[in-house]
């Protein structure tokens, strides 16, 4: 269906258009221009003003099956040929490219095959949104002219309909309670899947008098809170009822932005065990005590104090954390976070405009980002966001990601029939009360292409029942742009595979790209769950996080029961600050769980063999061999023995007494003994 068309028609056009980008280029930098050859291809030409090293096409088809591909270059106009088209295709594409040492990366572009004057359009932008968008039914929006026993009954209404860890951890609802700039004197009890946050630029623009609780709420949860997952606190200040606010959590519960007027108890009221956590970016003007909690990362924050510690407490860039004395007692103490961003949120300006403020990068960061005043940083408005909630489809999601929208989900159950193409820099996709991200049909639910900037906060992806590769992929294989000035970051980004559905992922996290930084991730392969989502043979999966980019940063790290290795870290120059793992629990014999050097089980964290530079602190395995106490492990920790790859701070344990981990990393380090106490290890090599 060519219409006759026997030559190309050309529209070129230069940077008068750009409007957008990581780096600003010069006016007329390059021309571009994509051409019909035949019913079938199309040709995408790019022409540098100045010669390019390398020039570097990206494209989409009808908003899938994103292609990354090195271009040709024919006498200084480089050029790349897209086939399989049809009338009526429609192309996204935009370059990458060199120009005298940077890597600039231009707008999006479009190009309808068989379309008028060879169907070319200008750099897409997010039109038709709204600034004060209807945010759907699971968002609830509070402000000070309401009365407290009105909104009192709304947050009573919804916890007690996301309490019950025996019928709410694994349920569809989904909740965000939202408070505007104000005073508000209520209790927000925090069930699963909710998460509670002001909308105010800064912390102390809402003030709770009164508190955010996590308590071992049930009586089925026997006085413990080793299940309280899948909730969150963010960017309010706290007048606690009784001087103390408790945020008794385990996994995926950050607590972040807060600014606490007295003290924070992370443990239950019963004295009962917890398996958490994760604050940052905070002020405790009190004491911050973990007691019962097992391991603990507090990141980019003030204490009045510290007291308490199991096995694994680590801090970095906190003020007021306890000095470093691991082992006994069990703390780990940065001075600073080498590289860190705080999370971007949403909040009221003062005309009562949604916008999503982007804080600033910090380096060596010590306190919180807000300490001194405002957060470092800059905004936008919600009108480039598409609003994702009930309705929406992957291809609508992909449509508002080509026409250069941000996201912003709702919270809900997001079934996806194709993966959503995070493909232009400095895009932001932000969640607000734990949006589930199911691909089907085996899928890979995201993937981001290696550009600057990109933003993912606040999601949880949860496995389908056809196998994915990978559920979160930043990158294609082999990426190698730099990004240290404006790196990807993915924060309170979770992962499941089970437990809900019986959910298969060979992979779980893929970061290909350089300069990534994972801030507070919780991967897991369930060892729970509702019927027939649970077992050896049901809920498969490989690993939790691969890292092939270099200089990556992960700063609170859980990853838990995988069946091979937990975690592969094969790029250069990573580090973790804190790590904490489970083993599988189902193992059922030790021929099923050998590692491909012959040793018995996978360690849960492996350096790959070829790399020279890698360092990490604060790290804990642990097994519960309880199908097969029989089983043990080698070691927890598997590394390269070369001077630039150290550890720090390393334990592993035997929860029950239920098998064993023979040694801690590589050959050194003692067995896990009995009575569910550390194996430690201060440093190796």
């Amino acid at each position: 269906m060519d219409r006759g068309l026997t030559l190309p028609v050309i529209v070129t056009l230069g940077l008068a258009l750009l409007s957008v980008g990581p780096a600003a280029a010069a006016e007329a930098d390059y021309a571009q221009n994509a051409t019909q050859l035949t019913a079938s291809q199309a040709r995408i030409s790019f022409t540098p003003t100045v010669p390019a090293r390398y020039v570097d096409v990206h494209y989409l088809v009808g908003g899938a099956g994103q292609q990354n591909v090195r271009m040709d270059n024919s006498s200084g106009t480089w050029q790349s040929t897209v086939g399989s088209l049809s009338t009526g295709s429609v192309l996204d594409y935009w370059f990458t490219y060199e120009r005298n040492g940077p890597q600039y990366d231009t707008p999006h572009y479009t190009y309808t095959q068989g379309g008028d004057n060879g169907g070319t359009t200008g750099p897409t932008a997010c039109t038709g949104q709204s600034d004060t968008p209807d945010f759907g039914p699971n968002v609830r929006i509070f402000d000070p002219g309401m009365s407290s026993a009105s909104i009192q009954s709304r947050l009573d209404a919804d916890f007690n309909a996301q309490k019950d860890t025996l019928t709410a951890q694994f349920a569809q609802r989904r909740v965000a309670h939202l408070f505007k700039p104000g005073t508000y004197s209520v209790h927000d009890d925090v069930g699963f899947y909710t998460s509670v946050a002001g909308l105010g630029q800064n912390p102390d623009d809402v003030t709770i008098n009164g508190d955010v609780t996590v308590d071992a709420f049930n009586a089925s949860d026997a006085g413990n809170a080793t299940q309280n997952f899948w909730r969150s606190a963010e960017n309010l200040a706290i007048n606690p009822s009784s001087g103390t606010n408790r945020w008794a959590v385990a996994q995926a519960a950050p607590f972040r932005r807060i600014d606490v007027h007295g003290g924070l108890a992370l443990y239950p009221a019963s004295y009962g065990w917890a398996s958490g956590g994760y604050v940052a970016d905070s002020k405790v003007s009190g004491q911050a005590a973990s007691i019962s909690q097992q391991q603990w990362y507090t990141r980019d924050s003030n204490l009045g104090s510290w007291n308490g510690g199991v096995w694994n407490m680590v801090f970095s860039g906190t003020n007021g954390a306890p000095a470093n004395t691991f082992p006994n007692p069990p703390e780990t103490t940065l001075a600073t976070t080498p590289v860190s961003r705080d999370v971007p949120y949403l909040y009221v300006d003062g005309s009562g405009r949604y916008r999503v403020f982007l804080p600033s990068l910090r380096t060596n960061a010590s306190g919180p980002s807000w300490a001194s005043g405002s957060t470092p940083g800059n905004s936008l408005p919600m009108s480039q966001f598409h609003v994702v909630k009930g309705g929406d489809t992957a291809a609508s999601i992909n449509a508002a990601l080509s026409a250069g929208c941000n996201l912003f989900f709702t919270p809900g159950i997001y079934h996806l029939d194709q993966t959503l193409n995070v493909s232009r820099a400095n895009t932001v996709v932000l969640g607000i009360g734990y949006p589930t991200l199911v691909p089907d049909n085996g899928v890979n639910a995201m993937q981001v292409a290696d550009v600057d900037g990109v933003r993912l906060k606040g999601l949880l992806f949860d496995a389908g029942t056809t196998n994915s590769q990978a559920l979160l992929t930043v990158g294609p294989s082999g990426s190698s742009a730099g990004h240290a000035a404006n790196p990807t970051t993915l924060q309170d980004v979770f992962f499941r595979v089970g437990g809900q559905v019986a959910g298969k992922a060979t992979n779980s996290l893929v970061v290909n790209s350089n300069d990534v930084i994972i801030d507070h991730t919780w991967a897991w392969r369930a060892d729970h769950g509702n019927g027939g989502t649970v077992g050896w043979n049901t809920n498969t999966a490989d690993t939790g996080v691969l890292v092939n980019g270099n200089n990556v940063l992960a700063t609170g790290l859980f990853v838990e029961h995988y069946q091979k290795y937990q975690v592969v870290w094969n790029g250069q120059h990573g580090r973790t600050i804190f790590f904490q793992n489970e083993m599988p629990y189902d193992v059922p014999d030790q021929g099923s769980w050998m590692a491909p050097n012959g040793r018995n089980g996978y360690a849960a964290y492996k350096v790959g063999d070829n790399v020279t530079s890698h360092e990490a602190w604060g790290l804990g395995s642990y097994n519960f061999f309880n199908t097969n106490p029989s089983v043990s492990a080698y070691h927890a920790f598997e590394v390269p023995n070369n001077p630039g790859v150290r550890f720090h701070d390393l334990l592993t344990v035997s929860l029950n007494y239920k098998g064993t981990i023979t040694h801690v990393i590589n050959d050194a380090g003692a067995t896990t003994p009995s009575g569910t106490v550390p194996s430690n290890l201060v440093s190796y090599p």
